[in-house]
C-alpha cells in the first residue's frame, strides 16, 4: 500500500511539473509574437544588421506601390530589398535619442573640403566648445559609385575616409548627420551632359524635374549610397531649399494645368515621395530639410501632403537683424501643420558676401543672439519641439560661385557663436572660455584674435596678412612718385625711361616681390597641409595671383628697360 502510494505522488508530480512547463512555455504563435517584439525594441540586435543595398530596376515592381496620379512617386526598387515586414526591414533607429536640442556644426564640403587629417584635429575642438553635432553636406566630396561615379570630385573623399570620419565623430561624440539635395541646388548633379534631360529648366542647372521619369530613380541611388555608408545615421537632412525654376519645365506645366496651378502640392508631393522613400530604406528615420519652400505654402496644404509626420523643418536665417517676429510666425505655421519638432540654422561663416576672404565676426555673433531669443521664446510653442540648431559654414553660396571665407578663418567666429548658445549671450565667461579655448583674444571692433592657436591658426594668420597688405602694397608702391612719373604703362609699352629714376624704385620694389614669394611659399605648404590642391590654386587665383603677377611683370619690366640706358622709346606710329 505503502508503495503504490509512492507511485501515485510520483506520477502526480511529475504531472504537475509538466503542466507547469506548459504554462511558463509559449505557444509557437506567441513564440513569433514575443521574437518580433524582441527584434523591434533589442538595439543590441539591431546594432549588428547591416542595411540592404537598393539596386534601382525600372522593369522591377515594389508590391507595395501605389499609383498616385497627383505627382511623383517612388520609383520601383526589388522587392526583395524592401519588406514590408518589420523582422526583416532595415534596422530602426534605437531610442536612445538625444533628449536636449544640439548643437550641430555645418560643414559645406562644395568647396575647400578639409582633409580628414584636419577633421582629427577639428572635431575635439568643436566638442570643447560646446557642439554635439556634425552636419555634413557632402555634395560632390562622396565617393559615389557605379552609374553616379561622374558626380564626384577629383578629390572626393574615399570609403576609407567616410569611416574615419565616422569614427572621429562618434571618438567625440559629434551626432552626424548626412546632408544631399534631392530637389534644389543640384548644381553638381545636372551640370553633367548625362543628367542635361533631368533640369526643371533646360539651360539651368539648379533644379531637379520631379516630373521626369528618372529623377526619383536618381535621387533614390543617391540617398541609398550615402546611407550605405551612414547605417548608424539616426537624422538625415535632404536640403530641398531655393528650388529654382519650379514649374518651368513640359512636363511641370502639364502637371499644374491639370492640377489649378498648385505649385505648392507640385514641390510636396516630391519631397514627400522622397521622405517615405527614406523611412522605407530605414525604419525610423528621422528627416530634416529647409524650409524656405514651405513659407508661402499655408499649412493645411503641407498636413494634407502627410510631410509633418517624415521630416522636420529647419528655418534658417542669416542676417545680423533677422526678423524674430517673422521667425515666430513660421514656427506657429509649422505646428499648425502638424510638424512635431523644428530647427534652427544660424551662420559663423560664408553668408555675409559672396566673395568674403576674412569673417565678420560682429555680424556672425548679433546673428547668434537673435537667435537665441528665438529659441528662449519655445516654451510657448506647446505642441511643436525645438530640436536643435546647425551653425551652418556656408564654402560657396553654389556650386558655379566662388569660395568664401577658408574654415580655418572662421573658427574664431564660431567658437563665439557657440559660447554665445552656451551662456545665452557673448559676456565675460564667454569671452574667457574663447580665450582659454581657442588659445586668443577677441577683438570685435577690430573683428580679429589675437594670439591664435587653434588648429589651422596659421591659415588664420596669414590670410589675414594677404587680406590687409598684399593689395595694398602693391597700390603703395605704384603710386610711388617715381613709378608714377617715369614708370607708367605707357612708357613700359614703349621701353622708354630713365634709369635714374627706375633706380629710386627698383630695389624697393624688387625686395617687396622676394617677400612676397617666400611668404607665399610658406603659405602653400601649410595650405596644403590642410586642403587638396584645387582649393589651393583656387584660392590663389582669386585672392592673390592678380596682384603677384602685377608686382612680377613689374620687376620683369624694371630690369629690361633699365639696361636699355634711356634710349629713345620705341614710335608706335612708325612700327605699324
Amino acid at each position: 500500500m505503502n508503495n503504490q502510494k509512492l507511485l501515485r505522488l510520483i506520477i502526480g508530480g511529475l504531472v504537475i511539473v509538466t503542466i507547469w512547463k506548459f504554462i511558463l512555455s509559449p505557444s509557437s504563435s506567441k513564440g513569433t509574437s514575443g521574437q518580433t517584439h524582441q527584434t523591434i525594441q533589442g538595439s543590441k540586435f539591431w546594432a549588428d544588421q547591416r542595411v540592404p543595398q537598393l539596386n534601382l530596376d525600372e522593369k522591377q515592381e515594389d508590391p507595395e506601390k501605389k499609383e498616385h496620379t497627383d505627382g511623383p512617386v517612388v520609383q520601383p526598387v526589388e522587392k526583395n530589398m524592401i519588406q514590408s515586414n518589420q523582422e526583416d526591414s532595415e534596422p530602426g533607429v534605437s531610442d536612445d535619442t538625444q533628449t536636449d536640442p544640439l548643437k550641430i556644426v555645418h560643414l559645406d564640403l562644395k568647396g575647400a573640403a578639409p582633409k580628414v587629417t584636419y577633421l582629427k584635429e577639428l572635431f575635439p575642438l568643436l566638442s570643447s566648445l560646446g557642439a554635439n553635432g556634425i552636419l555634413l553636406e557632402y555634395e560632390d566630396m562622396f565617393p559615389y559609385e557605379g552609374e553616379l561615379a561622374i558626380l564626384k570630385s577629383s578629390f572626393a573623399y574615399s570609403p576609407e575616409d567616410i569611416e574615419e570620419i565616422k569614427s572621429l565623430a562618434k571618438q567625440h561624440k559629434l551626432e552626424l548627420i548626412p546632408l544631399v539635395q534631392v530637389f534644389g541646388h543640384m548644381e553638381f548633379v545636372l551640370k553633367h551632359k548625362k543628367y542635361f534631360r533631368l533640369r526643371e529648366v533646360e539651360t539651368f542647372p539648379n533644379s531637379l524635374n520631379p516630373l521626369a521619369p528618372e529623377s526619383m530613380e536618381l535621387v533614390q541611388d543617391m540617398l541609398t549610397q550615402v546611407m550605405n555608408k551612414h547605417r548608424d545615421a539616426r537624422w538625415f537632412h535632404i536640403g530641398a531649399d531655393e528650388v529654382r525654376g519650379l514649374g518651368e519645365s513640359e512636363d511641370s506645366k502639364r502637371w499644374l494645368e491639370a492640377n489649378n496651378g498648385d505649385m505648392g502640392r507640385l514641390f510636396l508631393n516630391h519631397v514627400t515621395a522622397v521622405g517615405k522613400f527614406m523611412t522605407k530604406l530605414k525604419r525610423g528615420m528621422k528627416l530634416i530639410l529647409w524650409d524656405d519652400m514651405f513659407r508661402k505654402l499655408s499649412s493645411k496644404s503641407i498636413k494634407e501632403s502627410g510631410l509633418q509626420d517624415l521630416a522636420s523643418p529647419m528655418i534658417w536665417q542669416y542676417a545680423q537683424d533677422l526678423n524674430v517676429k517673422e521667425i515666430g510666425n513660421y514656427i506657429s505655421k509649422y505646428e499648425e501643420a502638424g510638424f512635431q519638432g523644428v530647427w534652427f540654422a544660424s551662420a559663423f561663416k560664408g553668408a555675409s558676401g559672396i566673395d568674403q576672404t576674412w569673417t565678420p565676426i560682429n555680424h556672425h555673433l548679433k546673428n547668434h543672439l537673435q537667435w537665441q531669443e528665438v529659441i528662449t521664446s519655445m516654451p510657448q510653442y506647446k505642441s511643436v519641439r525645438f530640436q536643435g540648431i546647425a551653425l551652418t559654414g556656408w564654402q560657396r553660396y553654389e556650386h558655379h560661385t566662388v569660395l568664401c571665407e577658408l574654415l580655418p578663418v572662421a573658427i574664431p567666429s564660431l567658437a563665439v557663436c557657440l559660447q554665445t548658445l552656451k551662456y545665452g549671450s557673448f559676456d565675460a565667461k564667454a569671452q574667457s572660455e574663447v580665450q582659454r579655448i581657442i588659445g586668443c583674444e577677441i577683438e570685435l571692433s577690430k573683428n580679429e584674435c589675437k594670439g591664435v592657436s587653434f588648429p589651422g591658426s596659421d591659415v588664420y594668420e596669414m590670410v589675414k596678412k594677404i587680406n590687409d597688405n598684399l593689395e595694398s602694397s602693391v597700390k603703395k608702391i605704384m603710386q610711388s612718385y617715381h613709378v608714377k612719373g617715369s614708370f607708367s604703362s605707357y612708357h613700359r609699352k614703349r621701353n622708354f625711361a630713365n634709369p635714374r629714376n627706375l633706380a629710386f624704385f627698383k630695389d624697393e620694389l624688387k625686395k617687396l616681390m622676394n617677400e612676397w614669394d617666400s611668404f607665399l611659399m610658406t603659405f602653400q605648404q601649410i595650405m596644403n597641409a590642410i586642403f587638396y590642391p584645387d582649393t589651393l590654386e583656387e584660392w590663389l587665383e582669386e585672392n592673390v595671383n592678380e596682384h603677384i603677377e602685377r608686382l612680377n611683370e613689374m620687376v620683369v619690366d624694371v630690369e629690361r628697360i633699365i639696361k636699355l640706358n634711356g634710349q629713345p622709346k620705341a614710335d608706335a606710329l612708325l612700327t605699324r
